[in-house]
Protein backbone atom coordinates (compact mmCIF):
# COMPACT_ATOMS: atom_id res chain seq x y z
CA UNK A 1 0.00 0.00 0.00
CA UNK A 2 3.01 2.18 0.91
CA UNK A 3 4.43 1.81 -2.17
CA UNK A 4 1.86 2.21 -4.46
CA UNK A 5 1.13 6.08 -2.71
CA UNK A 6 4.81 6.43 -3.59
CA UNK A 7 4.17 5.54 -6.63
CA UNK A 8 1.43 7.46 -7.33
CA UNK A 9 3.11 10.93 -5.25
CA UNK A 10 5.77 10.38 -8.12
CA UNK A 11 3.45 10.42 -11.09
CA UNK A 12 1.91 12.99 -10.01
CA UNK A 13 4.33 15.40 -9.30
CA UNK A 14 5.96 14.04 -12.69
CA UNK A 15 2.41 15.55 -14.14
CA UNK A 16 2.38 18.77 -12.54
CA UNK A 17 5.95 19.23 -13.46
CA UNK A 18 5.23 18.27 -16.92
CA UNK A 19 1.83 20.66 -16.71
CA UNK A 20 3.89 23.79 -15.79
CA UNK A 21 6.78 23.52 -18.25
CA UNK A 22 6.13 26.66 -20.54
CA UNK A 23 5.18 25.63 -24.35
CA UNK A 24 6.72 27.36 -27.18
CA UNK A 25 4.33 29.98 -28.65
CA UNK A 26 4.82 31.30 -31.97
CA UNK A 27 5.37 35.07 -31.93
CA UNK A 28 4.65 37.18 -34.92
CA UNK A 29 4.99 40.85 -35.21
CA UNK A 30 1.88 43.39 -35.51
CA UNK A 31 2.14 43.72 -39.81
CA UNK A 32 2.88 39.82 -39.70
CA UNK A 33 -0.57 39.62 -37.55
CA UNK A 34 -2.57 41.81 -39.77
CA UNK A 35 -1.47 40.20 -42.82
CA UNK A 36 -2.40 36.36 -41.38
CA UNK A 37 -5.48 37.81 -40.67
CA UNK A 38 -6.50 38.86 -43.72
CA UNK A 39 -5.23 36.36 -45.45
CA UNK A 40 -6.20 33.17 -43.49
CA UNK A 41 -9.29 34.68 -41.44
CA UNK A 42 -12.70 32.87 -43.01
CA UNK A 43 -14.37 35.63 -43.28
CA UNK A 44 -12.48 37.08 -45.89
CA UNK A 45 -13.19 33.78 -47.77
CA UNK A 46 -16.44 34.71 -47.63
CA UNK A 47 -16.42 38.15 -48.95
CA UNK A 48 -13.82 36.09 -51.76
CA UNK A 49 -16.74 34.03 -52.36
CA UNK A 50 -19.36 37.28 -52.48
CA UNK A 51 -17.32 38.41 -55.42
CA UNK A 52 -17.25 35.40 -57.56
CA UNK A 53 -21.14 35.03 -57.03
CA UNK A 54 -21.41 38.58 -58.23
CA UNK A 55 -19.11 38.35 -60.95
CA UNK A 56 -21.11 34.70 -62.18
CA UNK A 57 -24.80 36.89 -61.71
CA UNK A 58 -22.63 39.28 -64.31
CA UNK A 59 -21.77 36.41 -66.78
CA UNK A 60 -25.83 35.71 -66.70
CA UNK A 61 -27.23 38.99 -67.11
CA UNK A 62 -24.97 39.86 -70.12
CA UNK A 63 -25.91 36.56 -71.96
CA UNK A 64 -29.41 37.64 -71.56
CA UNK A 65 -29.09 40.13 -74.52
CA UNK A 66 -26.16 38.10 -76.78
CA UNK A 67 -26.72 35.31 -78.95
CA UNK A 68 -28.54 32.73 -78.21
CA UNK A 69 -28.00 29.01 -79.87
CA UNK A 70 -30.34 26.48 -79.04
CA UNK A 71 -30.37 22.84 -80.28
CA UNK A 72 -33.64 20.63 -80.49
CA UNK A 73 -34.03 16.99 -81.47
CA UNK A 74 -36.99 15.42 -81.56
CA UNK A 75 -38.20 11.67 -82.87
CA UNK A 76 -41.79 10.92 -83.58
CA UNK A 77 -43.30 7.82 -83.79
CA UNK A 78 -47.25 6.90 -85.44
CA UNK A 79 -49.39 3.95 -84.94
CA UNK A 80 -49.51 3.48 -88.35
CA UNK A 81 -47.92 5.74 -91.41
CA UNK A 82 -49.82 7.40 -94.61
CA UNK A 83 -49.57 6.22 -97.79
CA UNK A 84 -51.38 7.25 -100.94
CA UNK A 85 -50.61 5.31 -104.42
CA UNK A 86 -47.58 3.88 -103.47
CA UNK A 87 -46.21 7.04 -101.95
CA UNK A 88 -45.89 8.06 -98.46
CA UNK A 89 -47.49 10.67 -97.07
CA UNK A 90 -46.43 10.63 -93.11
CA UNK A 91 -43.67 8.39 -92.35
CA UNK A 92 -44.64 6.24 -89.19
CA UNK A 93 -40.95 6.91 -87.81
CA UNK A 94 -39.83 10.73 -88.36
CA UNK A 95 -36.54 12.59 -86.67
CA UNK A 96 -36.56 16.36 -86.52
CA UNK A 97 -33.54 18.43 -86.06
CA UNK A 98 -33.35 22.14 -86.09
CA UNK A 99 -31.92 24.97 -84.61
CA UNK A 100 -32.76 28.28 -82.80
CA UNK A 101 -30.54 31.18 -83.27
CA UNK A 102 -31.63 34.31 -81.22
CA UNK A 103 -30.15 37.53 -81.34
CA UNK A 104 -31.76 40.27 -79.49
CA UNK A 105 -31.52 43.87 -81.25
CA UNK A 106 -33.70 46.05 -78.90
CA UNK A 107 -33.59 44.38 -75.33
CA UNK A 108 -33.39 47.55 -73.08
CA UNK A 109 -34.33 45.71 -69.86
CA UNK A 110 -31.76 43.39 -70.60
CA UNK A 111 -28.88 45.84 -71.12
CA UNK A 112 -30.46 47.61 -67.98
CA UNK A 113 -30.10 44.29 -65.94
CA UNK A 114 -26.54 44.07 -67.28
CA UNK A 115 -25.42 47.44 -66.08
CA UNK A 116 -27.14 47.13 -62.25
CA UNK A 117 -25.01 43.58 -62.20
CA UNK A 118 -21.83 45.18 -62.91
CA UNK A 119 -22.56 47.66 -59.78
CA UNK A 120 -23.25 44.56 -57.80
CA UNK A 121 -20.05 43.40 -58.70
CA UNK A 122 -18.50 46.75 -57.81
CA UNK A 123 -20.39 46.73 -54.12
CA UNK A 124 -19.51 43.00 -53.70
CA UNK A 125 -15.77 44.27 -54.22
CA UNK A 126 -16.23 46.97 -51.90
CA UNK A 127 -17.44 44.92 -49.46
CA UNK A 128 -14.64 42.17 -49.44
CA UNK A 129 -12.15 45.37 -49.23
CA UNK A 130 -14.37 46.34 -46.33
CA UNK A 131 -14.65 42.65 -44.50
CA UNK A 132 -10.41 42.51 -44.74
CA UNK A 133 -10.26 46.24 -42.62
CA UNK A 134 -12.80 44.56 -40.08
CA UNK A 135 -10.74 41.74 -39.93
CA UNK A 136 -7.38 44.08 -39.55
CA UNK A 137 -9.20 45.57 -37.05
CA UNK A 138 -9.78 42.18 -34.85
CA UNK A 139 -6.21 40.94 -35.13
CA UNK A 140 -5.08 44.51 -34.18
CA UNK A 141 -7.46 45.02 -31.04
CA UNK A 142 -6.49 41.00 -30.26
CA UNK A 143 -2.39 42.48 -30.35
CA UNK A 144 -2.88 45.55 -28.49
CA UNK A 145 -4.58 43.94 -25.96
CA UNK A 146 -1.74 41.37 -25.53
CA UNK A 147 0.60 44.37 -24.74
CA UNK A 148 -1.61 46.08 -22.41
CA UNK A 149 -2.09 42.45 -20.48
CA UNK A 150 1.77 42.47 -20.52
CA UNK A 151 2.40 45.71 -19.02
CA UNK A 152 -0.04 44.84 -16.36
CA UNK A 153 1.63 41.28 -15.61
CA UNK A 154 5.24 42.92 -15.91
CA UNK A 155 3.46 45.75 -13.34
CA UNK A 156 2.55 43.64 -10.93
CA UNK A 157 5.20 41.52 -11.14
CA UNK A 158 7.93 44.74 -10.14
CA UNK A 159 5.52 45.21 -6.94
CA UNK A 160 5.79 41.91 -6.49
CA UNK A 161 9.52 41.13 -6.33
CA UNK A 162 9.65 44.94 -4.58
CA UNK A 163 7.20 43.08 -1.39
CA UNK A 164 9.11 40.38 -1.46
CA UNK A 165 12.21 42.29 -0.69
CA UNK A 166 10.45 43.70 1.70
CA UNK A 167 9.06 40.74 3.52
CA UNK A 168 12.95 39.37 3.14
CA UNK A 169 14.01 42.75 5.29
CA UNK A 170 10.84 42.05 7.86
CA UNK A 171 11.36 38.55 8.37
CA UNK A 172 15.44 39.22 8.47
CA UNK A 173 14.21 42.08 11.22
CA UNK A 174 11.75 39.72 13.57
CA UNK A 175 14.85 36.68 13.30
CA UNK A 176 17.10 39.98 14.81
CA UNK A 177 14.64 40.48 17.47
CA UNK A 178 14.45 44.05 15.91
CA UNK A 179 11.07 43.52 14.29
CA UNK A 180 7.64 41.90 14.85
CA UNK A 181 5.92 38.79 14.43
CA UNK A 182 2.81 41.03 12.49
CA UNK A 183 5.11 43.33 10.01
CA UNK A 184 6.58 39.81 9.11
CA UNK A 185 3.30 38.40 8.54
CA UNK A 186 1.70 41.85 7.13
CA UNK A 187 4.60 41.79 4.34
CA UNK A 188 4.06 38.28 3.07
CA UNK A 189 0.09 38.75 2.82
CA UNK A 190 1.06 41.30 0.17
CA UNK A 191 3.48 38.72 -1.24
CA UNK A 192 0.55 36.53 -1.89
CA UNK A 193 -1.68 39.18 -2.98
CA UNK A 194 0.53 40.25 -5.65
CA UNK A 195 1.33 36.67 -6.42
CA UNK A 196 -2.62 36.15 -6.78
CA UNK A 197 -2.92 38.95 -9.02
CA UNK A 198 0.11 38.19 -11.37
CA UNK A 199 -1.97 34.95 -11.59
CA UNK A 200 -4.66 36.61 -12.93
CA UNK A 201 -2.38 38.37 -15.18
CA UNK A 202 -1.13 35.63 -16.48
CA UNK A 203 -4.35 33.78 -17.34
CA UNK A 204 -5.48 37.60 -18.84
CA UNK A 205 -2.41 37.45 -21.10
CA UNK A 206 -2.87 33.54 -21.99
CA UNK A 207 -6.81 34.28 -23.11
CA UNK A 208 -5.18 37.92 -25.77
CA UNK A 209 -2.93 35.83 -27.20
CA UNK A 210 -5.78 32.70 -27.47
CA UNK A 211 -8.09 35.38 -29.33
CA UNK A 212 -5.07 36.46 -31.14
CA UNK A 213 -4.62 32.70 -32.31
CA UNK A 214 -7.89 32.33 -33.45
CA UNK A 215 -8.52 35.20 -35.41
CA UNK A 216 -5.17 34.59 -36.87
CA UNK A 217 -6.39 31.03 -37.72
CA UNK A 218 -3.15 29.32 -35.85
CA UNK A 219 -2.96 26.08 -34.07
CA UNK A 220 -2.73 27.76 -30.98
CA UNK A 221 -1.83 30.83 -29.00
CA UNK A 222 0.05 33.36 -30.66
CA UNK A 223 2.02 35.98 -29.06
CA UNK A 224 2.84 40.03 -29.72
CA UNK A 225 6.67 40.79 -30.76
CA UNK A 226 7.15 44.58 -31.34
CA UNK A 227 4.88 47.70 -30.32
CA UNK A 228 3.27 49.41 -33.18
CA UNK A 229 4.12 52.71 -33.03
CA UNK A 230 0.75 53.67 -35.24
CA UNK A 231 2.50 57.01 -35.94
CA UNK A 232 0.33 59.53 -37.87
CA UNK A 233 -0.16 61.33 -41.20
CA UNK A 234 0.71 64.93 -41.54
CA UNK A 235 -2.38 66.51 -42.39
CA UNK A 236 -3.62 64.65 -39.00
CA UNK A 237 -3.83 67.86 -37.29
CA UNK A 238 -5.57 69.99 -39.16
CA UNK A 239 -8.38 67.25 -40.12
CA UNK A 240 -11.17 66.46 -37.59
CA UNK A 241 -11.33 70.47 -36.57
CA UNK A 242 -15.06 71.63 -36.76
CA UNK A 243 -14.25 74.00 -39.65
CA UNK A 244 -12.80 71.23 -42.29
CA UNK A 245 -15.71 69.40 -44.54
CA UNK A 246 -14.39 65.86 -43.93
CA UNK A 247 -17.08 64.42 -46.35
CA UNK A 248 -14.21 64.33 -49.72
CA UNK A 249 -11.37 62.97 -48.10
CA UNK A 250 -13.57 60.01 -46.24
CA UNK A 251 -15.36 59.43 -49.54
CA UNK A 252 -11.72 58.63 -50.74
CA UNK A 253 -10.06 56.92 -48.09
CA UNK A 254 -12.78 55.13 -46.28
CA UNK A 255 -13.97 51.70 -48.53
CA UNK A 256 -16.78 51.70 -45.95
CA UNK A 257 -18.15 55.07 -47.21
CA UNK A 258 -17.65 53.87 -50.73
CA UNK A 259 -19.80 51.01 -49.97
CA UNK A 260 -22.23 53.07 -48.94
CA UNK A 261 -21.84 55.07 -51.65
CA UNK A 262 -21.79 52.74 -54.45
CA UNK A 263 -25.06 51.06 -52.97
CA UNK A 264 -26.74 54.45 -53.28
CA UNK A 265 -25.65 54.81 -56.93
CA UNK A 266 -26.72 51.34 -57.87
CA UNK A 267 -30.12 52.01 -56.36
CA UNK A 268 -30.51 54.62 -58.36
CA UNK A 269 -29.60 53.29 -61.15
CA UNK A 270 -32.05 50.64 -60.96
CA UNK A 271 -34.58 53.58 -60.68
CA UNK A 272 -33.72 55.17 -63.26
CA UNK A 273 -34.14 52.00 -65.50
CA UNK A 274 -37.68 51.23 -64.09
CA UNK A 275 -38.82 53.09 -67.65
CA UNK A 276 -36.98 50.56 -69.62
CA UNK A 277 -39.64 47.77 -68.31
CA UNK A 278 -42.03 49.39 -70.59
CA UNK A 279 -39.83 49.54 -73.98
CA UNK A 280 -40.28 47.08 -76.34
CA UNK A 281 -38.04 44.31 -76.82
CA UNK A 282 -37.02 42.97 -80.51
CA UNK A 283 -35.44 39.96 -81.82
CA UNK A 284 -34.12 38.00 -84.78
CA UNK A 285 -34.78 34.53 -84.90
CA UNK A 286 -33.59 32.28 -87.66
CA UNK A 287 -34.46 28.70 -87.18
CA UNK A 288 -32.56 25.91 -89.85
CA UNK A 289 -34.74 22.65 -89.68
CA UNK A 290 -34.18 18.83 -91.44
CA UNK A 291 -36.71 15.90 -91.37
CA UNK A 292 -35.43 12.70 -91.61
CA UNK A 293 -37.31 11.01 -93.62
CA UNK A 294 -39.37 13.74 -95.09
CA UNK A 295 -43.12 13.69 -95.58
CA UNK A 296 -44.69 14.16 -98.78
CA UNK A 297 -45.73 17.81 -99.06
CA UNK A 298 -42.77 18.64 -96.50
CA UNK A 299 -39.25 19.82 -97.52
CA UNK A 300 -36.45 17.64 -95.95
CA UNK A 301 -33.85 20.62 -95.22
CA UNK A 302 -35.68 23.76 -94.49
CA UNK A 303 -35.71 27.12 -92.50
CA UNK A 304 -37.36 30.44 -91.26
CA UNK A 305 -36.55 34.13 -90.46
CA UNK A 306 -38.78 35.96 -87.91
CA UNK A 307 -38.82 39.29 -86.13
CA UNK A 308 -40.15 39.15 -83.01
CA UNK A 309 -41.20 42.13 -81.23
CA UNK A 310 -43.08 42.08 -77.46
CA UNK A 311 -44.60 45.18 -76.52
CA UNK A 312 -45.53 45.73 -72.95
CA UNK A 313 -49.34 46.82 -72.78
CA UNK A 314 -51.08 46.70 -69.38
CA UNK A 315 -49.46 44.26 -66.60
CA UNK A 316 -52.39 45.75 -63.36
CA UNK A 317 -49.36 47.61 -61.35
CA UNK A 318 -46.85 45.47 -61.94
CA UNK A 319 -44.18 47.73 -63.04
CA UNK A 320 -45.43 50.47 -60.81
CA UNK A 321 -44.89 48.13 -57.55
CA UNK A 322 -41.77 47.45 -58.58
CA UNK A 323 -41.10 51.25 -58.81
CA UNK A 324 -42.35 51.91 -55.39
CA UNK A 325 -39.90 49.26 -54.02
CA UNK A 326 -36.95 50.60 -55.65
CA UNK A 327 -37.86 54.00 -54.68
CA UNK A 328 -37.68 52.72 -51.48
CA UNK A 329 -34.44 51.09 -51.57
CA UNK A 330 -32.87 54.17 -52.97
CA UNK A 331 -34.11 56.14 -49.93
CA UNK A 332 -32.76 53.64 -47.64
CA UNK A 333 -29.32 53.85 -49.39
CA UNK A 334 -29.45 57.58 -49.25
CA UNK A 335 -30.28 57.32 -45.33
CA UNK A 336 -27.57 55.31 -44.80
CA UNK A 337 -24.75 57.20 -46.61
CA UNK A 338 -25.78 60.01 -44.75
CA UNK A 339 -25.99 58.74 -41.50
CA UNK A 340 -22.34 56.64 -42.26
CA UNK A 341 -20.51 60.08 -43.03
CA UNK A 342 -21.94 61.67 -40.08
CA UNK A 343 -20.56 59.04 -37.98
CA UNK A 344 -17.28 59.20 -40.02
CA UNK A 345 -16.83 63.02 -39.29
CA UNK A 346 -17.62 62.31 -35.55
CA UNK A 347 -15.44 59.60 -35.45
CA UNK A 348 -12.36 61.74 -37.03
CA UNK A 349 -13.20 64.48 -34.23
CA UNK A 350 -12.95 62.07 -31.33
CA UNK A 351 -10.38 60.12 -32.08
CA UNK A 352 -8.51 63.16 -32.85
CA UNK A 353 -9.59 64.74 -29.62
CA UNK A 354 -8.46 60.94 -27.43
CA UNK A 355 -4.96 61.23 -28.81
CA UNK A 356 -4.34 64.73 -27.62
CA UNK A 357 -6.31 63.60 -24.20
CA UNK A 358 -4.31 60.31 -23.76
CA UNK A 359 -0.96 62.05 -24.50
CA UNK A 360 -1.42 64.36 -21.42
CA UNK A 361 -2.66 61.57 -19.38
CA UNK A 362 -0.10 59.64 -20.20
CA UNK A 363 2.49 62.43 -19.34
CA UNK A 364 0.60 62.83 -16.17
CA UNK A 365 0.42 58.87 -15.01
CA UNK A 366 4.08 57.90 -16.10
CA UNK A 367 5.01 61.06 -14.07
CA UNK A 368 2.90 59.67 -11.07
CA UNK A 369 4.36 56.17 -11.43
CA UNK A 370 7.62 57.64 -11.48
CA UNK A 371 6.79 59.26 -7.91
CA UNK A 372 5.39 56.60 -6.42
CA UNK A 373 8.32 54.22 -6.99
CA UNK A 374 11.08 57.11 -5.19
CA UNK A 375 8.67 56.76 -2.37
CA UNK A 376 8.78 53.85 -2.42
CA UNK A 377 12.67 53.69 -2.24
CA UNK A 378 12.41 56.73 0.39
CA UNK A 379 9.96 54.73 2.28
CA UNK A 380 12.16 51.10 2.57
CA UNK A 381 15.41 53.32 3.67
CA UNK A 382 13.22 54.84 6.62
CA UNK A 383 11.86 51.39 7.40
CA UNK A 384 15.26 50.32 7.55
CA UNK A 385 16.39 53.23 9.17
CA UNK A 386 13.57 52.72 11.81
CA UNK A 387 12.22 56.07 10.49
CA UNK A 388 8.77 54.44 8.80
CA UNK A 389 6.23 51.83 9.98
CA UNK A 390 5.52 48.72 8.28
CA UNK A 391 2.51 50.14 6.98
CA UNK A 392 3.63 52.94 5.23
CA UNK A 393 5.58 50.54 3.11
CA UNK A 394 2.58 48.54 2.62
CA UNK A 395 0.99 51.66 1.14
CA UNK A 396 3.49 52.58 -0.69
CA UNK A 397 3.86 49.60 -2.90
CA UNK A 398 0.19 49.34 -3.50
CA UNK A 399 0.36 52.81 -4.62
CA UNK A 400 3.21 52.20 -6.92
CA UNK A 401 1.73 49.09 -8.35
CA UNK A 402 -1.43 50.68 -8.76
CA UNK A 403 0.34 53.45 -10.49
CA UNK A 404 2.22 51.47 -13.07
CA UNK A 405 -0.88 49.95 -14.13
CA UNK A 406 -2.22 53.17 -14.42
CA UNK A 407 0.43 53.92 -16.86
CA UNK A 408 -0.27 50.65 -18.84
CA UNK A 409 -3.71 51.47 -19.39
CA UNK A 410 -3.11 54.88 -20.39
CA UNK A 411 -0.68 53.59 -22.72
CA UNK A 412 -3.08 51.35 -24.29
CA UNK A 413 -5.19 53.99 -24.98
CA UNK A 414 -3.24 56.42 -26.21
CA UNK A 415 -2.44 53.25 -28.85
CA UNK A 416 -5.68 52.55 -29.62
CA UNK A 417 -6.89 56.60 -29.52
CA UNK A 418 -3.94 56.79 -32.13
CA UNK A 419 -5.51 53.34 -34.21
CA UNK A 420 -9.34 55.00 -34.36
CA UNK A 421 -7.90 57.72 -35.46
CA UNK A 422 -6.29 56.16 -38.54
CA UNK A 423 -9.39 53.90 -39.10
CA UNK A 424 -11.58 56.68 -38.86
CA UNK A 425 -9.64 58.54 -41.69
CA UNK A 426 -9.57 55.15 -43.75
CA UNK A 427 -5.71 55.06 -43.51
CA UNK A 428 -5.37 51.48 -41.63
CA UNK A 429 -4.74 48.67 -42.71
Amino acid sequence: MRDSFVTFAIVFLATAASAQTPVAVERVTFQQAIDRAIANNPSAAVAAAGILRAEGLLAQARSASMLQVTGNVQSTTLNKGVDFEGTTVTPRSQLTASLTIDQPLIAAAAWARRAQAKDNVQIAGLSAVETRRQIALAAADAYLSIIARLRVLEGNSRARDTARAHFDLAAQLEQQGTGSRLNALRAQQQVSTFEQQIESASLAVYLAREALGVILVANGPVDAIDEPSFALPPDAAALGTTNTDLTPVLLQSRPDLRLFSSERQAAQRVLSDSSKDRWPSLDAVFLPQTLRPAAFFSEANSWRFLLQSTIPVFDSGQRSGAKIQRQAALDVAQANLAGAITQASSQVRAAREGVASSERSLASAQAAADQAQQVVNIVNISFRAGGATNIEVIDAERSARDADTAVAVVEDLLRRSRLDLLLALGRFP
